[in-house]
C-alpha cells in the first residue's frame, strides 16, 4: 500500500465514521490502524530482504535505518540527564553550556555520517 493507496483509505475510513456516526468510530480507527501496521511491517520486511540480499545498498538497512538512529537518539538523551546534573553542579553554567554542546556535537557528527557522499557511487553520487 503506497503512500496514495493509504490516504484513500483514510478517506474512505472518514467517510464511513461520517455515514455510520460517532458509535463506529472506534471500530474504523481500529480497522484503519491494522491496515497501516500490515503495510509498515510488510515495508519493514521487503527492506531487510532486500538488505540480505545486498539488491539496495543506499537504502536504510545497508546504512543503519530508524531503529539505529532512534537508538542512538535515545542513549543519547539517557545520558544527557546525568551530564547534565554533573556539569550543572560543577560547573554551572559554563559547565552546562559545554555538556551539552559535546552532546549536539556528537549527534551532529552521527547524522553527518548518514549524508550521502558524492565519492561513494549509489549513495548520492551524481551520475555523469
Amino acid at each position: 500500500m503506497e503512500r496514495q493507496e493509504l490516504k484513500k483509505e483514510l478517506d474512505a475510513t472518514l467517510d464511513a465514521r461520517r455515514e455510520l456516526g460517532p458509535e463506529y468510530e472506534s471500530a474504523l480507527v481500529d480497522s484503519f490502524v491494522d491496515k497501516v501496521h500490515t503495510q509498515v511491517r510488510r515495508q519493514l520486511a521487503e527492506d531487510r530482504m532486500a538488505a540480505a540480499r545486498g539488491d539496495d545498498p543506499a537504502g536504510p538497512s545497508a546504512d543503519g535505518g530508524f531503529g539505529e538512529r532512534f537508538g542512538f537518539a535515545v542513549i543519547t538523551l539517557v545520558l544527557a540527564v546525568p551530564l547534565t546534573a554533573i556539569a550543572a553542579a560543577q560547573a554551572h553554567l559554563p559547565g552546562l553550556l559545554v555538556a551539552w554542546a559535546g552532546i549536539v556535537a556528537v549527534n551532529f557528527a552521527h547524522a553527518a555520517g548518514r549524508l550521502p557522499r558524492r565519492d561513494r557511487p549509489g549513495r548520492g553520487a551524481p551520475s555523469d
